[in-house]
């Protein structure tokens, strides 16, 4: 027996593989929905997939999913036990940058996610990623650089943790530090 999430997520898996609302359906292998606990306290919100997250339907399982896990383990968090999804649920090519219109496109999925899944904690990751969740949780005036607002906590009707993406890392391995210092925060929430 699904439960009403489960009925909920479903639904919203089937609107995404027939979704036709911007060019990136055109040449994608798999939307990439979202992944993990139902019941998650803890939502990661990434940008958009990547070629690997492409040809599986997974999100992060790439390089820098690899380095999440990583940061995921040394905050002592289960990844199991969080959400993981994107923006825009279809890769831009040659995995630039969304587009304005491509998230404007995908948004109202994300935002279906997170009021299905509820999690007491949001965490964008990127700065794509930070500028629309902050705006959709009313802290427009917050928004910055990302590199002003990692690791910083907004309260609201929801707590909205903003990280840069693990991606950064990869390219500059100084970054390393930065992030695990971030996701410390999040054991708090975690229990």
């Amino acid at each position: 027996m699904l439960t009403k999430k489960e009925k909920e997520l479903r639904k919203l898996e089937k609107d995404v593989l027939v979704c036709k609302k911007c060019v990136l359906c055109k040449k994608r292998n798999a939307p990439v929905i979202g992944q993990g606990s139902f019941k998650a306290k803890i939502m990661f919100v990434g940008e958009a997939p990547g070629a690997k997250e492409d040809a599986t339907g997974i999100p992060f399982c790439g390089r820098s999913g690899k380095f999440l896990d990583e940061l995921l383990k040394s905050a002592k968090i289960d990844r199991e036990k969080v959400y993981i999804c994107n923006i825009i649920k279809c890769r831009p090519p040659q995995n630039r940058d969304p587009e304005e219109k491509e998230i404007k496109a995908c948004s109202q999925y994300i935002k279906k996610q997170v009021e299905i899944i509820s999690p007491k904690v949001i965490c964008p990751l990127g700065r794509y990623s930070m500028a629309f969740i902050m705006e959709m949780f009313g802290f427009t005036e917050d928004i910055d650089v990302i590199s002003k607002v990692h690791g910083k906590v907004f309260k609201g009707r929801n707590t909205v943790i903003p990280f840069y993406h693990p991606a950064v890392a990869i390219y500059n391995p100084n970054m390393k530090k930065i992030l695990k210092k971030d996701f410390k925060i999040l054991k708090k929430y975690a229990d």
